[in-house]
């Protein structure tokens, strides 16, 4: 609900005044709709939020206002803040995103420091990263592990188009695999698996995630389609003696998800919860 201090983001004059419309009503659908303002007035205008926010005082033209008001608009809407803006921070690399491919979500980013846990000891190691969407986890990887061999696969090719193009403006050496699940990696292994699979459930596929890409989120009628491909699939893929697993999972899924892996021949190495103290990540090993 707009407040009666603020005038419509698209007819407030100064910056300061258009950001305290622009979060009012963004406050129904954004847990940081101040940030969200600001992130989009400084895109509006073409410069950084601390410069924004410096100048509240800084007039607005019809131009800017219009353009900052159809963000604002979309954004309230439930559309994600990074395909507005066109980026998504994660593991501290800004990383091009767009409507093709999930937005890299920071409790994901416990996946990519437990895969390298999880290969700290082994020089040289390989690591395959499916589904990669935007190549977050396999980019993140290979920043922090310049000496690792990575893999990145996902049957999407816009997906992978995304991802290219984050690893070639970045600098880092990564192969890229357009693959579902194991299907062009046959003959390989790997001393480490990560994916975070699509998991919601079909029915849940609703609201806001109706703006990124169905097939980077249904994971079925249950929500564990792509974790029955993992399952049956990864084992023939990892190094005989050491290669791991490491999936992230819904926060309900752990009972399931462990129950269907004992089911297929693994057993739990490690359970993880994300910053928030839910269950987020599973580390697996084939069972002797």
């Amino acid at each position: 609900m707009t407040s009666a201090r603020a005038k419509p983001a698209d007819t407030a004059s100064r910056a300061g005044e258009a950001l305290a419309a622009a979060a009012d009503a963004l406050a129904p659908v954004s847990e940081s709709p101040r940030l969200d303002a600001e992130l989009l007035l400084a895109f509006a205008l073409g410069r950084t939020r601390g410069a924004v926010l410096a100048f509240p005082e800084r007039e607005l033209d019809d131009a800017t206002r219009a353009r900052f008001a159809a963000f604002v608009g979309r954004r309230a809407r439930g559309e994600p803040l990074a395909y507005l803006t066109g980026e998504r921070e994660f593991f501290s690399l800004p990383l091009a995103v767009s409507a093709g491919v999930l937005v890299p979500r920071p409790e994901t980013e416990l996946l990519v420091e437990l895969t390298l846990a999880a290969v700290a000891s082994i020089t040289t190691p390989a690591v395959l990263d499916v589904g990669t969407g935007s190549g977050a986890i396999a980019l993140a990887i290979k920043q922090a592990r310049s000496d690792a061999r990575v893999t990145a696969s996902d049957r999407s090719a816009a997906a992978l188009a995304v991802a290219r193009a984050n690893a070639q403006r970045l600098a880092l050496d990564v192969r890229f695999v357009e693959s579902a699940w194991f299907e062009r990696v046959r003959g390989e292994t790997f001393d480490a698996i990560v994916s975070n699979p699509p998991y919601v459930r079909s029915a849940d596929v609703k609201g806001a995630l109706e703006f990124e890409p169905r097939l980077a989120l249904d994971g079925g009628g249950d929500g564990l389609d792509a974790y029955r491909a993992l399952l049956e699939g990864a084992a023939a893929h990892l190094t005989p003696g050491r290669g791991v697993l490491l999936l992230e999972h819904g926060a309900e899924q752990r009972p399931e998800l462990l129950a269907l892996a004992a089911q297929h021949g693994w057993h739990a190495t490690g359970a993880h919860d994300d910053l928030a103290g839910k269950p987020r990540v599973l580390a697996l090993a084939v069972s002797a």
